[in-house]
């Protein structure tokens, strides 16, 4: 049963489960090397079921997909129907997603809106903003509140909740990154300070933090809540966890 201590879960019913993946794992079995946290836990559920003499394998399947450097809540559904069901939600923006982030600089407004165009390159697994006009460039939205502001010895960093509209491939680094607010550690869309020394809250300074091309098992960006409707029982679910990790352990924790 080593596989149940490998996992945090944040909630568990017959039809679904919500676990926090680690940085540095995939959401699902992909063409990488490594851990996937699918794979544990459907060993997980397997275990389960053989305690209570089934010898079926289950099924599951992954509703919101986080990149492999992100951390925070995953939902899988134990069903087809379910998955249908969950998934239906996403598209119709009737599930809720939220997000806490460490980035460089400080945000021009205390919140605020981002819409773009993305065009995602398979070749090269990068997504870039686009014009509106470009062909297969979808619409991408999300809506942004700062948490803190903080000056750090190798420059400002901001903290911020980001409620996530669409969901687009790597919609959240690409999009703060083409705002001048790359995520904290983000090597692939423009990297962010990384300093392990909290500073002093200043709101009036501008100051930009160096790009630092230092690889981290992990970036500045956790998947925090998830809200939706249950399909089943119509109870309304609040999946929530608090970030752990390098970039949050600069941030003094801010309650909301």
């Amino acid at each position: 049963m080593t596989q149940k201590s490998k996992l945090d879960i944040v909630f568990e019913d017959e039809y679904m489960i919500a676990c926090v993946k680690p940085y540095g794992v995939s959401s699902q079995p992909d063409n990488g090397s490594g851990e996937d946290l699918m794979t544990t836990v459907k060993n997980y559920l397997f275990d389960k079921k053989i305690d209570e003499g089934i010898s079926e394998e289950p099924y599951l399947a992954v509703i919101n997909r986080l990149d492999r450097p992100v951390s925070g809540i995953v939902l899988y559904a134990k069903s087809q129907d379910c998955a249908a069901r969950l998934s239906e939600m996403l598209q119709t923006d009737d599930m809720s997603k939220y997000y806490q982030a460490v980035v460089k600089g400080f945000m021009d407004e205390p919140e605020g809106t981002l819409t773009d165009w993305i065009l995602f390159d398979k070749k090269t697994n990068v997504s870039k903003i686009v014009s509106k006009d470009t062909k297969g460039a979808k619409y991408a939205e999300l809506n942004y509140e700062v948490l803190d502001e903080l000056d750090t010895d190798e420059g400002s960093i901001s903290y911020l909740l980001i409620e996530l509209l669409t969901g687009r491939h790597h919609q959240i680094r690409c999009q703060l990154a083409n705002a001048g607010h790359a995520i904290w550690g983000d090597t692939k869309y423009g990297t962010a300070s990384k300093s392990g020394t909290k500073g002093n809250s200043r709101k009036n300074s501008k100051s930009q933090g160096p790009d630092k091309k230092k690889k981290s098992p992990g970036i500045g960006l956790f998947s925090t809540m998830l809200e939706f409707t249950h399909p089943y029982t119509g109870e309304e679910i609040t999946l929530h966890r608090e970030p752990e990790g390098e970039a949050f352990d600069i941030i003094d924790q801010v309650d909301w």
